[in-house]
């Protein structure tokens, strides 16, 4: 059993994590188009290109770790060594600097960049190590659910806290409030990096003979065809989680014309998020993962459309809608991720080779990759129905934002839902895997 400590602990690297990956969800593209003053089109664009590095920095990253060799075990050590450069990046990322147009494009290409090049050298031994604290399926499924009830905690910093800190400290300068805001939890975020690196423990460490090569980390990896189903699964989801989340502020700005409740609107959201998290630990002891993960797809679906027909007038019934959304969503978040570590143990008990980090990393790309085309969707859409920074919008780009809203990110999650179809790694063939891994290593 891993004590409630170290979940704890391991939950709190996740904290520091979706300070800046939901501020990325949340804020990033108002932040360009609203403060920068960078067109819609162009951030869309930018979204997805960087995505090109990922492409070559997650699996570089991947083999990277299952190579590593240290008194602090194979993932631990790079949240000692990455936090503060990681606080640091992020900070510039938010930084609104005194240039031409065309080289504040420049700006934020470079620093986005190094944001999600430091996110993935960071992140990606971050949700390896959850993967090696225990062999226990149950015992994993109760680690990540520990792990994005904190995540949802840094969702819900940044979701209630970035708007008011953004005003306290720029005095109606809000590019100096961004920059200072960011600052601020960045320091939060390095001091939970450290305590993760502090207290927790990697349990499961594959013998010399079982770390890789490269080459062959990754043709193991392209022969499990269980994670492959994850890498599509995570496209999907994200892409359409985060097109409707970067919308978030836009359709409660513009399309329900109650710029006021911005925050309230988004923390009720990670409220939400939080429960269900937390409830998924409870869910998967009594439910198959899979088909509770197929169904609470459907329902998120169900939802997520259902919010197109709400009008702008009925503003409780959109906060339920969103909240409801979220709910169920994120209820099925820490099954996907748990669902990742079977993917690992079944790797090695076909392949004979163990290859947590590139698993991880190979899965952790497709969901950046969502987060980018999401991100990007975002962006070339609110471009498609001429959306006009801090201006009246006409009905026609209110229609555009809500159909974005809400419609559109409905598709991934039915998508998702039969992807899942495919995934055949239920709780009995994960306990016989687990078992006669234990026979060989004997």
């Amino acid at each position: 059993m891993v004590s409630v400590k170290e979940k704890i602990a391991y939950g709190l690297g996740d904290t520091a994590s979706n300070i800046v990956f939901q501020t990325v969800m949340m804020f990033l593209l108002i932040f360009y188009t609203d403060v920068v003053g960078l067109s819609p089109a162009v951030v869309g664009t930018l979204f997805l290109v960087v995505r090109i590095f990922d492409a070559v920095t997650d699996p570089v990253m991947g083999a990277i770790t299952d190579n590593t060799h240290s008194k602090w075990g194979q993932f631990r050590p790079y949240l000692l060594w990455l936090a503060v450069p990681f606080g640091i990046i992020s900070v510039l990322a938010f930084t609104t600097p005194d240039f031409s147009e065309t080289n504040k494009m420049v700006y934020a290409f470079i620093t986005y960049t190094l944001l999600m090049i430091a996110y993935t050298a960071i992140n990606i031994p971050y949700c390896a190590l959850g993967g090696v604290i225990t062999e226990d399926p149950k015992e994993r499924v109760s680690i990540q659910s520990y792990r994005f009830v904190f995540a949802m905690l840094g969702g819900l910093i940044v979701a209630s806290g970035t708007m008011p800190l953004v005003e306290y400290f720029g005095q109606g300068d809000n590019a100096k409030g961004y920059q200072l805001t960011i600052l601020a939890m960045s320091v939060v975020g390095v001091a939970m990096f450290l305590v993760c690196f502090a207290m927790t423990k990697q349990r499961i460490t594959p013998s010399l003979e079982q770390r890789p090569t490269f080459k062959t980390a990754f043709t193991t990896l392209w022969q499990n065809d269980q994670a492959k189903v994850l890498c599509a699964a995570g496209l999907f989801l994200l892409t359409g989680q985060v097109l409707k989340f970067t919308l978030a502020v836009y359709y409660v700005k513009y399309f329900l014309d109650r710029e006021d409740l911005v925050t309230s609107f988004m923390t009720l959201g990670v409220l939400g998020s939080l429960v269900g998290c937390w409830l998924a630990h409870y869910l998967a002891r009594y439910v198959c993962k899979i088909k509770a993960y197929i169904t609470l797809q459907v329902i998120s679906s169900v939802i997520c459309a259902a919010s197109f027909f709400i009008p702008a007038d009925e503003v409780v019934l959109a906060f339920a809608a969103f909240i409801s959304w979220k709910f169920f969503l994120d209820m099925a978040t820490p099954l996907l991720w748990a669902k990742m570590a079977d993917t690992i143990d079944y790797g090695q008990w076909k392949s004979g080779v163990r290859t947590t980090g590139m698993v991880y990393s190979a899965v952790i790309f497709f969901i950046k990759l969502g987060v980018a085309v999401g991100g990007a969707m975002a962006g070339w859409l609110l471009a498609y129905y001429d959306y006009q920074a801090d201006v009246v919008q006409t009905e026609q780009t209110k229609q555009g934002i809500l159909l974005s809203f809400s419609l559109f990110p409905a598709i991934g999650s039915l998508i998702v839902a039969g992807i899942m179809r495919w995934y055949r790694l239920d709780s009995q063939k994960v306990e016989q895997i687990n078992l006669e891994l234990k026979l060989v290593e004997q």
